[in-house]
């Protein structure tokens, strides 16, 4: 699947919701930011988000802080590592794939992502890296 039918199906809501896990939305995130430039690709990554968590009955589950940090994260991991592709980038950064114990926790103190502000507003990473 090329990277614009990964995001035409999902804009389309032609995923469903219980298909769609973490490394997806990685892979999602990757192909925004091949396709556009960095803040347009966040602007239509947040959009296909809250739709998607809309669609599925769970508006809850979009986390402003977790979604922006990811997001950064990968788009500095594609410009360091300057991977050809999906799979290359994915044998180059296996921790962005993780979720539980992601590589926030080296940024984050898990209060901090657990709160409502944290959902509702990016929050700067408040935990210093190891």
């Amino acid at each position: 699947m090329t990277h614009d039918d990964l995001i035409q199906r999902f804009e389309s809501n032609a995923i469903p919701g219980e298909a769609f896990h973490h490394a997806d939305h990685v892979h999602l995130a990757f192909a925004y930011l091949q396709k556009y430039p960095a803040p347009q690709a966040l602007e239509r990554f947040i959009a296909a988000l809250k739709n998607f968590a809309a669609v599925n009955h769970k508006p809850q589950l979009y986390h402003e802080t977790i979604t922006y940090a990811f997001f950064f994260l990968i788009r500095e991991r594609m410009v360091r590592t300057n991977s050809a592709g999906w799979d290359d980038f994915t044998r180059a950064n296996p921790d962005l794939l993780i979720w539980k114990n992601s590589i926030l926790s080296r940024y984050y103190h898990q209060a901090t992502l657990e709160s409502e502000f944290a959902r509702h507003v990016f929050v700067l990473p408040d935990k210093l890296s190891c």
